[in-house]
């Protein structure tokens, strides 16, 4: 009898600590929604015409890649060509992603000169473009 009064006592105690742990990870994570900022990921895709030489989307990187030194909102910047082997790109691509403080600084870079001068160059070579925004959690 003493044995089992021992074990029911330890099996209390680990339930105990596991619920204890629960809600000082929940609390934790509550806390970090409260204080974490978010950024707004701008995500743009393109498709390229067949008929766009390599001189021409060379260009189109070459512009794009300018924009964060022409515009200040622009919080951090990256792009790639596509690489996956899964075969669902659809034709595009190349990727750009673009991030922001807010969406008020997303706004204005989308009617800022440079991003509009840039914006009306791609029609003799776009086919498509894809662009997708969310918010992430920001660092």
């Amino acid at each position: 009898m003493r044995h089992l009064t021992v074990v029911i006592l330890a099996v209390v105690a680990a339930v105990a600590a596991a619920a204890m742990t629960l809600v000082i990870a929940k609390e934790t994570v509550m806390a970090q929604e409260k204080t974490d900022q978010t950024v707004v990921r701008h995500v743009v895709l393109f498709k390229f015409k067949e008929a766009a030489t390599p001189e021409q989307i060379k260009g189109v990187e070459q512009g794009f890649v300018a924009l964060p030194g022409k515009i200040k909102q622009i919080k951090a910047f990256e792009w790639g060509a596509n690489v996956s082997p899964e075969n669902l790109s659809q034709g595009f691509t190349h990727c750009f992603l673009v991030t922001f403080a807010n969406e008020a600084d997303r706004d204005a870079y989308i009617v800022h000169p440079s991003h509009k001068e840039f914006a009306s160059s791609l029609g003799p070579v776009l086919d498509k473009v894809l662009v997708v925004d969310y918010k992430a959690p920001g660092k």
